[in-house]
């Protein structure tokens, strides 16, 4: 189930960057941001506030580890990607944000001292492999000749500040429901969106108000906001950073297979090629994991 919740929360996260990309001129991208995360407040605020008030006694308990999540998960990451957007192509932008498991890994290991197994490295490299094969379009040379913008480094920026709340998850409350989560970290989030949003309004940013722009912000607010960070948190609560960290390389993977489906691309070997690489990868990483869950010494 859980390794289901994070396929899922990949492939809503892929429809967020194909998007983003396709309506940058059209949505600036901090009000894209801000309508993404008041939408999807407005979605989870029936079933979230009833469970916040609840538990806000926990939730007071463990206020820094909300503002730190709130700030990194909801302030943070889209909206430096959604900036990135507007300075950056598409193929830098994948490349950069492909490294958030490796990160992940790093983190767990300098902040929180989680070991890492040699399958789990030798997944997470396989994985990456094939998110290298496929941006460079079956040439591996042609990574050589990318050159790099402030658009990129921002986009390193996000993978850094996804890396960092993938893994602080291991601090979970216990007890605290996920939709008690998920509404205070978009709360807390919001409340440092606001006045960025505000200074974007000023310097002359409008949204071009029509039905394409309408859907993508319902769509990143439904899918990419409420019910991906929902599946992931689960899954991370579950099964760990560094299990979940390769299911990013997914991304690449089913934005490929969104733009054959709706941008009418063509399915190349490349694609098949990488593709398999990023399923071999994830599944060493998966069943290295499992074997040791199964016999607690193996890592003795």
């Amino acid at each position: 189930m859980p390794y289901l919740l994070l396929t899922l929360s990949a492939l809503f996260w892929s429809g967020n960057f194909v998007l983003s990309r396709g309506m940058h001129a059209e949505i600036p991208p901090v009000s894209l941001a801000f309508w993404r995360w008041i939408i999807a407040l407005i979605i989870i605020a029936p079933f979230g506030l009833r469970r916040v008030y609840k538990q806000r006694a926990l939730l007071r308990q463990h206020s820094r580890f909300m503002l730190f999540q709130g700030l990194l998960g909801v302030t943070g990451f889209n909206t430096l990607i959604y900036i990135a957007m507007q300075s950056t192509t598409a193929i830098n932008a994948v490349l950069v944000n492909s490294c958030i498991p490796v990160i992940i890994v790093i983190i767990s290991w300098i902040v929180y001292r989680e070991r890492l197994s040699i399958k789990q490295s030798l997944g997470v490299l396989i994985s990456l492999s094939g998110v290298l094969l496929i941006i460079a379009k079956g040439d591996v040379a042609a990574l050589q000749q990318l050159t790099f913008n402030q658009g990129d480094l921002l986009v390193l920026a996000a993978a850094l500040v996804w890396a960092f709340y993938s893994a602080n998850l291991r601090n979970y409350p216990q007890g605290l429901h996920s939709i008690a989560y998920q509404t205070g970290i978009m709360l807390v989030g919001l409340v440092f969106l606001i006045p960025c949003y505000l200074f974007e309004i000023q310097s002359g940013k409008q949204i071009q108000i029509n039905i394409a722009t309408t859907l993508t912000i319902g769509y990143v607010a439904l899918f990419a906001s409420v019910l991906a960070f929902i599946c992931w948190t689960r899954a991370i609560r579950e099964v760990g950073a560094n299990r979940a960290g390769p299911f990013i390389h997914l991304m690449p993977v089913f934005s490929t297979i969104l733009a054959i489906i709706f941008l009418d691309e063509s399915l190349l070997g490349y694609h098949v090629r990488g593709m398999f690489l990023v399923f071999t990868g994830i599944f060493i990483t998966t069943f290295s994991i499992s074997k040791q869950k199964m016999n607690p010494d193996s890592s003795q």
